[in-house]
């Protein structure tokens, strides 16, 4: 029989259900995620990092847990949220259930509640402080507890996701029935900042023919330019980007001279580095089906997202920056370029394991940027 267990919201909303994973108590953030499928992947996501996470499918862990779909060396959530978590496991490549998985890292879990509840009210009063608890019944101490927990805003969780050392990545996209192969032969050189760095990101790079070298977010700019790299990735990670001004430092004195490619977390550091801002969403973007519109081609994307920070697109101007995507749910800036380096981002995952792909060909043109600057 699975324990009780209670989600105590900040703002004194409450949830009883049922224990998911391991015992204990989870604190952090409370987002909702609208995805239908990749709730490994989510899982694994160090943009995740002090986040309880509430899936909105009804259904979640049909297909159990394996090793290859993780997008780094753990899970990252801090709590894990779900209508109902799948006893059952049907797919030949499970290797486990969700709830062994979870119970494994050691994450507080929670389901048998109405998720449908909890997002609308995520929705309309804001993501927000929560706790879950298999371990105490005393609602309003719980409750008191979620108040009194710090939130995102100035908090450098890279520090804690990101890699202790440089090292070179060299597993390629997977295949069925080959798994994640050999990469082609390297035809340039990028360094990838690991400020949270998820694997199908390098897959990608490399896949295309990159040599990828990883480094820890606080190594220096010159640190990356003794590589003498073609050019720079600057990765996805958890938290608030302002707190991260050492990255910020870095990529201000490295754009000028290589070319750039940014992905969330990635795209706001970009951002602050060339004099821009960002600011705290209400309730963030998070899942799978958010649409974008790239302004030059007027094509529309469905787009994987994970942030709670965004772009102040009003604050580019006077810093040769310009909006090139934008969310066509809320109107924010959801990518940018420089009007006369060779440097981008975006604000969504166009790598997103297991989709949707409608942007893969963005890293195509990061390595068209990188040959046009000398890269072969």
């Amino acid at each position: 029989m699975s324990p009780k267990a209670i989600l105590a919201l900040a703002d004194g909303r409450v949830f009883e259900g049922e224990g998911l994973g391991a015992r204990g108590e989870a604190v952090g953030e409370v987002v909702f995620n609208t995805a239908m499928t990749g709730y490994q992947e989510v899982l694994t996501d160090p943009s995740y990092k002090g986040q309880i996470v509430c899936m909105t499918a009804v259904h979640i862990g049909n297909t159990g847990v394996n090793l290859e779909d993780v997008e780094s060396r753990q899970p990252w959530v801090e709590g894990f949220v779900v209508r109902e978590a799948s006893a059952v496991v049907s797919s030949w490549r499970a290797t486990a259930s969700l709830d062994a998985y979870l119970a494994q890292h050691r994450i507080v879990g929670i389901q048998g509640i109405d998720t449908r509840a909890l997002t609308r009210h995520l929705r309309d009063h804001g993501a927000q402080e929560g706790i879950i608890s298999t371990e105490a019944a005393d609602v309003r101490s719980l409750v008191a507890r979620a108040k009194a927990a710090p939130g995102l805003v100035g908090r450098d969780l890279v520090k804690e996701v990101t890699c202790s050392g440089a090292y070179e990545w060299t597993e390629s996209l997977w295949r069925h029935g080959e798994g994640y192969g050999p990469p082609p032969p390297p035809r340039v050189h990028v360094v990838a900042y690991d400020s949270g760095i998820k694997r199908n990101i390098l897959r990608q790079l490399v896949g295309l023919g990159c040599r990828v070298t990883v480094l820890p977010a606080y190594a220096s700019a010159e640190e990356v330019l003794a590589l003498r790299p073609d050019g720079l990735f600057l990765a996805n990670g958890p938290g608030d980007p302002e707190a991260v001004p050492y990255l910020a430092q870095a990529v201000r004195q490295l754009v000028p001279r290589l070319p750039t490619f940014g992905i969330c977390l990635g795209h706001q550091i970009l951002a602050l580095a060339l004099g821009a801002r960002t600011y705290k969403l209400p309730f963030g973007h998070h899942g799978a089906n958010h649409p974008v519109k790239d302004l030059a081609t007027a094509r529309v994307e469905i787009t994987s997202q994970n942030h709670g920070f965004a772009v102040d697109a009003d604050s580019l101007a006077g810093n040769r920056l310009e909006v090139t995507h934008v969310n066509l749910n809320d109107g924010t800036c959801e990518g940018l370029r420089h009007r006369e380096w060779p440097v981008f981002s975006v604000q969504y995952h166009p790598e997103a394991s297991p989709g949707p792909h409608d942007a893969h060909y963005l890293f195509r043109r990061f390595i068209e940027l990188l040959r046009e600057a000398g890269g072969q």
